[in-house]
């Protein structure tokens, strides 16, 4: 009886929630939706003025515009002055809610207990005893492995301890920890089947992996031998190539890191797994090194073509596991970058480790997590010019899209200016100081800086092209 009342209480607390807003009518809304059309009718004008200097649009076109924005505010203005003049008069709008308001408030009064009614009496069991926490199975109700999965295992650890020259037996015991995440018993295991089997690629291949993920994304030493020892066997196997190159690109060895995933791209099908977190990790080094991505990542091979039988049979199946493999593929992303993280909190002094963690937050678009990642490396690194510029260009990231030019955050502008006096021939805040002061109209401050810039660079470069370009742009008042 009691859960009867409760259930009760609760339907008409929802009923209360829902059905009274329904029967009023905001006051005043009238006004208001004046009010804000006037305030966009506004902004047309603006931007049509805006238009008109750029040379979007003719003198005529722009009249035209004008007169038909200025009619429609008119019409506005009109009802207003109608509803005050309604209002001296003492007519006064009824202030009760339409009559599909007040029929949809009956109707959903109505329907929403019955209905709840009707999906409890469907699916519910009231006459269903309690359940005491003792007698309940919680690791099946938290997914865990049945009952008869962890008994196999146990009676495989108890062979394995009879005969542990088995690595075929501890292979499957560490693929089945794997699967459960207890990750640090699967890498003990699968340790031991490679001892056991060392000449087993795949093996090894998975063996690498785990050891990864206990490490929390971060390639530990362990496990860069042992791609290094798949390579040694096939130079060409895929996941080797991709986790080596991960490896030293930790390490600091961008342009190693860069090269070996470039090399990967180039020799692999564009319709490949691997393709598109290569690309990502091709940016991030490219990025690392000062380098434009769109220059130095190769195109892949053309798609390889599925047999016609092959794509009739399965081409549901196909695109579910081609689904299924992306959202691998963005989990081994995401779980990269936050082993990264994880790593650099127990490790904070480590000021490259912050500037790689921003870099990839940038590309993941998560723009506070990488202002915070720069902002560490700045208080750990405070006269670096890099890390202080990185720390502005993530400011700067987060900043809204805008076609008009404006000033730069000042909180970015004065970390570019602090690397700049450590570094006076930094390019990058030469390039965004100088842009900060054509924005504001400042053009012999951004003259100055661009002229020092263009030094740097020879005439055939392309960005002596576009600096000059700048520069010639601010001389003609642009």
């Amino acid at each position: 009886m009691l859960f009867w009342i409760v259930a009760a209480a609760l339907t008409a607390a929802v009923v209360l929630l829902i059905v009274p807003p329904l029967l009023r009518k905001p006051e005043g809304a009238a006004e208001e939706r004046a009010a804000y059309d006037l305030e966009v009718y506004r902004d047309q004008l603006g931007e049509l003025e805006r238009d008109q200097g750029r040379g979007l649009i003719s003198e005529a076109q722009a009249a035209a515009a004008r007169a038909e924005i200025g009619r429609r505010m008119l019409a506005i203005a009109d009802r207003g002055k109608g509803a005050a003049k309604d209002g001296a008069k003492g007519k006064k709008p009824a202030a009760r809610a339409p009559r599909s308001a007040m029929a949809l408030a009956a109707l959903l009064a109505v329907l929403l207990p019955l209905g709840t009614l009707a999906v409890y009496g469907k699916l519910g069991r009231p006459e269903l005893p309690a359940q005491p926490l003792a007698s309940r199975n919680l690791d099946h109700e938290r997914g865990g492995p049945p009952k008869n999965v962890l008994a196999a295992m146990d009676k495989l650890k108890a062979q394995l301890a009879e005969t542990p020259d088995d690595p075929q037996g501890w292979a499957i015991l560490g693929q089945a920890y794997a699967k459960m995440g207890r990750l640090p018993e699967a890498a003990d295991a699968l340790g031991k089947a490679v001892a056991l089997a060392g000449d087993d690629l795949e093996l090894l291949g998975s063996y690498g992996e785990v050891l990864i993920s206990a490490n929390g994304g971060t390639v530990p030493d362990e496990a860069r031998k042992t791609f290094d020892r798949v390579l040694a066997r096939d130079p060409t196997e895929p996941r080797a190539r991709f986790y080596a190159a991960l490896a030293r690109f930790q390490a600091g060895d961008s342009k190693d890191a860069l090269e070996r995933w470039s090399a990967l791209l180039a020799e692999s099908h564009a319709d490949a797994p691997w393709v598109p977190i290569v690309r990502t990790q091709i940016a991030e080094a490219a990025k690392a090194l000062n380098l434009d991505p769109a220059k130095v990542t190769p195109e892949p091979l053309p798609a390889q073509q599925q047999p016609p039988v092959a794509q009739n049979q399965g081409q549901g199946q196909n695109q579910g596991e081609g689904q299924a493999e992306g959202e691998d593929q963005q989990q081994m992303i995401r779980g990269m970058v936050d082993g990264l993280a994880a790593r650099l909190e127990a490790n904070p002094d480590d000021v490259d480790g912050w500037l790689r963690l921003s870099r990839s937050y940038g590309v993941m678009g998560e723009s506070a997590k990488a202002i915070d990642a720069a902002r560490k490396a700045r208080e750990r690194a405070p006269q670096r010019p890099d890390v202080l510029v990185a720390y502005a260009s993530a400011l700067l990231s987060a900043e809204p899209r805008s076609s008009k030019p404006g000033p730069m955050p000042e909180e970015a502008v004065a970390s570019l200016r602090q690397a700049l006096a450590a570094e006076p021939d930094n390019r990058d805040a030469l390039w965004l100081l100088g842009l900060n002061a054509a924005g504001v109209g400042q053009t012999a401050e951004a003259t100055d800086l661009w002229t020092r810039l263009l030094a740097q660079f020879k005439p055939e470069e392309p960005e002596y092209t576009l600096i000059r370009a700048r520069l010639e742009s601010l001389k003609a008042g642009g």
